[in-house]
């Protein structure tokens, strides 16, 4: 979610990295996610030869020995991640599918709330999240929206980059053309975002302008947010700008939804790693960079139309 707060600071699944901030690092308590979607076992395919992957002797020996990286994500962001026929697939997992090769493990997918992500990656219950989720300072430092230590933070392999999206009803009815137009206005968002995080320093700019705040609708999950904008219940949504435009492109058959043209504040997406796993952490950068080389992840990237994301070499919490 793009900008800070896909998922995915939106999301970003960028989750609008113009738009907005994901939920801080360590501010949520680990929640209950309701049912939860395996993406299909592996999504990476099995090595039988793990100590013949370049990287694998890279990996932690906890990993090695369980030959599985387990990964949370919230798949409600196609292209990044969604569900099909009962398994999670999009750019993410591919992209895991090809780092999985270089490291001779499996990554597993486990779809639950975008907004409890970074804290389940803190206390264990997932390796590593990958969820279109934004590279920023406030997440690698655990601070909440004041600057308020609130916990460790994470540490991000960044591997893609996108910015926020604004989109609206087909026909743009409203006329709305720049985020400036938004004053005033009703906008829908996901829940814990990056882009929900925009929107509030958005309405703080529209007041100091002497215009009127927004009014921010914020929900559990983007279809919900999705629906608001569609009934004209909320002159518009954010989103990280391929979410949107795969959104924009399929529902409705392409008469849903518009996106404006451009993109705000872009910033990189990051697999989030507990700061205490380091070794994972290095071995998740070299791991990109290995796939950026041989070219297997420009084909991801081709295979869902996300080229315009793509990075030259990975960092490690590249995001401001």
């Amino acid at each position: 979610m793009t900008a800070s707060s896909t998922r995915r600071t939106t999301a970003a699944r960028t989750r609008l990295a113009a738009v907005g901030s994901l939920a801080v690092a360590g501010a949520l308590l680990l929640t209950a996610c309701g049912d939860q979607t395996e993406g299909g076992g592996s999504s990476s395919e099995s090595s039988s030869a793990s100590d013949k992957a370049p990287l694998f002797s890279k990996l932690p020996a906890d990993i090695q020995k369980a030959g599985v990286i387990k990964v949370g994500t919230n798949a409600e962001y196609a292209p990044m991640e969604s569900v099909e026929g009962g398994k999670i697939v999009g750019v993410d997992p591919d992209i895991a599918a090809a780092l999985g090769k270089q490291l001779g493990v499996d990554f597993q997918f486990t779809s639950g709330g975008f907004d409890t992500l970074i804290t389940a990656v803190n206390t264990g219950r997932y390796d590593v999240a990958m969820s279109s989720i934004t590279d920023n300072k406030q997440r690698q430092e655990g601070l909440d929206d004041s600057g308020k230590k609130l916990g460790t933070g994470v540490d991000f392999v960044d591997y893609f980059t996108a910015g926020t999206a604004i989109y609206v009803q087909k026909g743009n009815p409203k006329g709305i053309k720049t985020i400036d137009d938004l004053c005033g206005q009703t906008v829908a968002v996901q829940r814990g975002t990056t882009y929900e995080e925009a929107l509030k320093a958005q309405s703080k700019t529209c007041t100091e302008g002497g215009k009127k705040a927004l009014k921010i609708e914020s929900f559990e999950n983007d279809t919900e947010a999705q629906t608001r904008v569609k009934s004209g219940g909320a002159v518009a949504g954010v989103n990280d700008y391929p979410v949107a435009v795969d959104m924009a492109r399929k529902a409705g058959n392409g008469n849903t939804f518009e996106v404006l043209d451009k993109q705000y504040e872009a910033a990189p997406f990051g697999i989030v790693v507990n700061k205490k796993n380091t070794q994972l952490r290095d071995a998740l950068k070299e791991a990109v960079d290995a796939i950026i080389k041989d070219g297997s992840y420009q084909k991801v990237l081709e295979k869902w139309g996300a080229e315009s994301g793509a990075i030259k070499a990975s960092a490690i919490n590249g995001g401001k």
